[in-house]
């Protein structure tokens, strides 16, 4: 089964033949080495380029074993392109299997990584350099701080829903229940049934990226990460902060019997998750004030497939996944996007006057277009309207305002001039962002 992946194509071609490493990032399993082996490489034969000409490492296989020692890497690729006239392409697959290895001209000095070799290599003018990474070794944040002002990073996102229903096909609100509930990693539509799409899931924490993070930063106390995870799972769409979450499971710990969580933990646990791409922090900002709130903030889960997965497929409340949804829509169509908050003079139990805070679910931004959007699944009455309308109506901005509604298959515009639009209308529409 073939899945387009047209933007992240455009991307790939717009950063080619400009002298930087292209760091291809992203949750593993989300199919960035098929990106790059597989759709850009045909991309490139289309244009005349010659099986010959891309030099393909592979890190992880045994063939390639040699390579991990990064001078046996830069001496192979130069071998084939230094003093050529031809251009070539190097795609290096799973750096993070790259060693370090002493400098045999300085043995009680530095050792040489992987970031020398590339250094070295996008040195040739003829030579255009592509590398992806799973997150077991490297991340995203390492690669490109080291190649800070010489890296383009290209963020693969799991599928969105026009590139899951692009493959999936058939009736539009099926599949779109099919993917809220089995979210957009490619190989899940591969699966034969419902069971062998759970299990898959469910594996992925378990075996891949749980396994990941304590590898990598050496994590002591896995059931704290594990519970993290679940509470993170079960609260997306809610506000949280460090300190909420260590009190929560500081509660069952003391029953249990077990060593108390700090918040510092728990803070610094939610930051290797971040950093392996499974959650994403959305910030509070205020839209008069024009600053952000330092807590609380939301935490939205990269996958909402796994985020049932992991919570055994329960608490499936459309509302939360629906926004989880929406704001990784977003993320996924390269916007900035944070939570507004605006204030409501309401009269309070005693009659006096207070400021309220009210909130718009979502501010999108992408380059000098902003827009608010409110994440509704359902509008059956008229407090619900009020209820979702009146933060878009406080903002005091012409900037266009969106309710992403599951109960209307139409668009319209309301007498406030909010666009009112279909869950699955929004998902398809690329032109509104």
């Amino acid at each position: 089964m073939e899945i387009k992946r047209d933007s992240y194509l455009s991307q790939l071609k717009s950063f080619a033949l400009d002298g930087q490493v292209k760091v291809i990032t992203g949750i593993r399993r989300c199919g960035k080495s098929y990106l790059l082996r597989t759709i850009y490489r045909n991309y490139l034969y289309e244009q005349g380029v010659k099986p010959e000409q891309i030099i393909t490492v592979e890190l992880d296989l045994a063939k390639d074993i040699r390579y991990r020692n990064p001078l046996e890497l830069a001496s192979y690729v130069r071998g084939i392109a230094e003093g050529k006239s031809e251009q070539y392409y190097l795609f290096v697959d799973e750096i993070q299997m790259s060693d370090e290895v002493p400098n045999p001209y300085n043995p009680d000095g530095a050792k040489i990584r992987f970031y020398d070799a590339l250094n070295d290599l996008k040195e040739l003018s003829n030579l255009d350099v592509y590398v992806t990474g799973s997150n077991s070794k490297m991340l995203s944040s390492d690669i490109l701080s080291e190649f800070r002002g010489r890296s383009d990073e290209i963020r693969v996102h799991p599928l969105s829903f026009a590139e899951y229903y692009s493959a999936a096909g058939g009736d539009k609100t099926e599949a779109f229940f099919d993917y809220a509930l089995y979210g957009g990693m490619p190989l899940v539509l591969s699966r034969p049934d419902d069971e062998a799409k759970m299990s898959y899931l469910k594996s992925l924490f378990s075996e891949v990226y749980i396994k990941d993070i304590i590898d990598r930063k050496k994590i002591k106390r896995e059931d704290v990460l594990s519970g993290i995870l679940d509470l993170l799972c079960s609260s997306v769409g809610s506000l949280s902060n460090p300190s909420k979450i260590a009190n929560s499971m500081n509660s069952v710990q003391k029953r249990n019997g077990e060593s108390i969580v700090s918040t510092n933990t728990v803070s610094s646990y939610i930051s290797h998750l971040e950093d392996a791409f499974l959650f994403s922090e959305c910030k509070r900002y205020d839209v008069k004030g024009k600053s952000y709130f330092d807590y609380p903030n939301k935490y939205y889960c990269e996958d909402v497939g796994l985020r049932n997965a992991r919570i055994g497929f329960r608490q499936n409340e459309m509302t939360h996944i629906m926004e989880n949804i929406v704001y990784n829509e977003l993320a996924i169509r390269r916007c900035s996007v944070d939570i507004g908050i605006v204030y409501s003079s309401e009269k309070n139990k005693s009659g006096n006057r207070q400021n309220v805070a009210r909130e718009i679910d979502f501010i999108a931004t992408k380059g000098g277009k902003k827009i608010y959007i409110q994440s509704a699944y359902a509008m059956e009455t008229d407090d619900k309207i009020a209820t979702e309308s009146k933060p878009l109506s406080l903002t005091g901005d012409s900037f266009p305002k969106i309710i992403v509604r599951q109960d209307i298959r139409k668009r319209w515009y309301d007498d406030n001039g909010f666009l009112n639009i279909g869950i699955i209308d929004f998902l398809l529409d690329d032109t509104i962002f």
